[in-house]
């Protein structure tokens, strides 16, 4: 792909003649825009960027500002010189003789038989599309000659501006985010900081208040939520007789100001009981749990401790972030190389419906020599798309679907490489006989080695399992999208029943895999047989498996939500400028929601970045765990390894004395 890909291509526009529009040092550098000569005979927006338009196309400085046909602007060319001056720069290059009779120059298409006002859209000039009074115009008007004696209504474009008013409306929002981004950038930075500092406190807090930080968390996600409710309750019963809040979002249909909605008092009841069966169940969950959370905090206290001990596995994260940002780079580099790695493919377009060499591969070098321009007269060489009969271009979409599986590896070996290290260094923890005085010197460094010398590679052949059932849902994905409005029922059974089962393949085998590499960590031995291990012994003890580990990850979910929740409501009264001290500082935005959004799923990523360090302690001690009960029986020649307060919690009655 490095090899024959060109990512000018996706840079910049291609005219007729293959050349690229805007590109420096060439004869178009100061031209950056692509014009058409008819876009007439393009039928949407989609066609003009991904395919070509059976039309010359030629690199502009500007687009057309005014309406203007050939046959005017030649007839006056002797006593009006500025309209044709202005007219000749969107004529091809050195097209300067408006003595040449008009049927030869739209023969030959020297010159657009018509200019449209238009604006740049993608580097391509688009016909000014809008409406007044319901009506769809151009520049104000309704009709516009087309250059060969017509006079053409504005309608006839419909197909074109259908396609190209939904996109223009993506563009306008699109501008309005990017405005508030740049704008509130440092905001968000800040709230992210914020919420960096809120997880670490609270994993640093773990080790001493566990269980009460741990009810902290769940009340507060109650609480967080009750506010929500309430809040929900008083938008909705503020807008309660203010006209046109009692319509429905049905009947204002898609607006592209979602502020409009928050003016509907359906939007905020909707809101409200969203908000009020998530209350419900979260609270039966924590009556019916309750004895079982005590446990899981009790768990959560031990690796608290764990973590107390080993504080550089906090900042690990950081360590997979990068790799895996080193992933997608190579992937996005490589797939952009790879799409554009064709060749310019030239075809012949001639205005004659009955021309046999129309829509023919042709060499524009060779092309004035051959008979085809006396067959068909003003047929051209013109550049069509990029592509190559090779085999390595008929291949491209294998090679793509190669380097996606190459980048889902990649990422699997890097999130496997992260769990075993972790593991591996709370496992020196827990086999420690003497904590902390047997706890090695730098575990965390120590084991990261062990598993780039020694486990690379059941590390990559549990990615790579992985990889490939990932790969078979992406393709699955694929086939859905290919086949969506052409299948019929028993098709999207099948798909549906298809995605299901490798769905849930994929989270069976995540499972499996975490835990197959904590035994790799603890033992050195081959993936195959620490996921066997891992897993009979986990189905030898599936009940504590249920309590432990579930409501664990449960509560450490909690937590989450309260770290992204807890921000997000500061972010909120800090955005809609609710915070008497910071009003003045609070940045002036289109939509307050794109700030608010980023800060709280930035929130929630970082805290998971965190949290995930304790979720992989708990997991790994409660795995030493099981294998402790099963290796030794608490006896002087059999000691635990558990400490005094982890055997209480779990069931033991005593703790023998261990090994000195």
């Amino acid at each position: 792909a490095w090899v024959h890909g060109d990512p000018r291509k996706v840079i910049y526009p291609t005219d007729s003649y293959g050349q690229f529009c805007g590109q420096k040092d060439t004869a178009n550098e100061n031209k950056t825009i692509l014009f058409y000569f008819n876009i007439l005979k393009c039928a949407s927006p989609v066609v003009l960027i991904n395919l070509q338009c059976p039309t010359t196309q030629l690199c502009v400085s500007k687009c057309p500002d005014r309406f203007a046909t050939y046959i005017d602007v030649q007839a006056s060319y002797r006593y009006k010189p500025d309209q044709w001056n202005y007219f000749r720069q969107f004529c091809k290059p050195g097209f300067n003789n408006p003595r040449k009779s008009v049927a030869q120059v739209l023969r030959d298409e020297d010159c657009p038989s018509m200019i449209i006002p238009s604006r740049p859209f993608l580097k391509r000039c688009f016909p000014d599309f809008s409406t007044k009074n319901g009506v769809l115009t151009v520049a104000n008007q309704t009709t516009f000659r087309d250059g060969r004696g017509k006079t053409r209504n504005v309608t006839d474009l419909r197909e074109a501006a259908n396609g190209i008013n939904n996109v223009l409306d993506a563009r306008s929002v699109g501008v309005k985010i990017f405005e508030d981004y740049a704008i509130s950038w440092y905001w968000i930075l800040i709230g992210l900081f914020i919420a960096m500092i809120v997880s670490l406190l609270f994993l640093v807090l773990l080790r001493f208040t566990a269980g009460v930080l741990f009810w902290i968390f769940i009340f507060g996600v109650i609480g967080i939520i009750g506010y929500g409710i309430w809040h929900c309750y008083w938008e909705y019963d503020h807008l309660k007789g203010i006209p046109g809040s009692d319509l429905t979002v049905y009947d204002i249909g898609f607006q592209t100001d979602f502020r409009v909605y928050l003016q509907l008092r359906q939007t905020w009841l909707a809101f409200m009981i969203l908000l009020c069966i998530v209350e419900v169940i979260i609270i039966l969950m924590l009556i019916f749990l309750r004895n079982r959370i005590r446990i899981a905090i009790a768990l959560l206290k031990e690796g608290s401790r764990a973590i107390g001990y080993i504080m550089s596995t906090l900042f690990y994260p950081i360590v997979t972030f990068i790799l895996i940002a080193i992933c997608i780079s190579y992937w996005a580099v490589t797939a952009v190389f790879l799409a554009t790695s064709g060749e310019p493919v030239y075809k012949v377009m001639a205005n004659q419906t009955l021309c046999k060499y129309a829509n023919l591969t042709c060499d524009p070098e060779t092309f004035n020599t051959t008979n085809v321009t006396k067959l068909c007269p003003g047929a051209q060489c013109t550049f069509a798309f990029y592509g190559g009969e090779s085999l390595y271009h008929k291949y491209i979409f294998i090679f793509q679907l190669a380097n996606a599986f190459v980048f889902l590896w990649l990422v699997n070996f890097a999130i496997a490489l992260g769990q075993c290290t972790l593991a591996g260094a709370f496992a020196s923890y827990y086999w420690a006989s003497r904590k902390p005085a047997d706890i090695p010197l730098w575990p965390l460094f120590s084991s990261f080695g062990r598993a780039i010398r020694y486990h690379t590679g059941s590390l990559a052949f549990g990615a790579l399992i992985l990889a490939i059932v990932q790969l078979i849902r992406v393709m699955l994905e694929y086939l859905d999208h290919k086949l969506k409005g052409t299948q019929n029922s028993f098709t999207r059974f099948l798909l549906c029943c298809l995605k299901c089962c490798f769905w849930c393949l994929e989270k069976f085998l995540k499972f499996i895999n975490r835990n197959a590499y904590i035994m790799i960590a603890i033992y050195g031995k081959n993936f195959c047989t620490s996921a066997k291990e891992a897993f009979f012994l986990l189905m030898r003890n599936v009940v504590r498996v249920a309590v432990l580990d579930k409501v664990t990850d449960f509560l450490l979910f909690l937590g989450k939500i309260l770290v992204a929740g807890g921000v997000g409501v500061l972010a909120f009264f800090f955005f809609t400028q609710r915070i008497p001290i910071f009003a003045q500082e609070a940045p002036t935005l289109n939509y307050y929601w794109v700030p608010l959004l980023t800060v709280i799923i930035g929130s929630y990523l970082v805290a998971h970045g965190f949290f995930s360090v304790y979720a992989m302690c708990v997991d790994t001690l409660f795995l030493c765990f099981c294998e402790d009960l099963e290796r030794n029986d608490g006896s002087t020649a059999k000691p635990y390894f558990m400490s005094a307060s982890l055997h209480r919690i779990l069931g033991k009655k005593e703790l023998s004395p261990k090994k000195a």
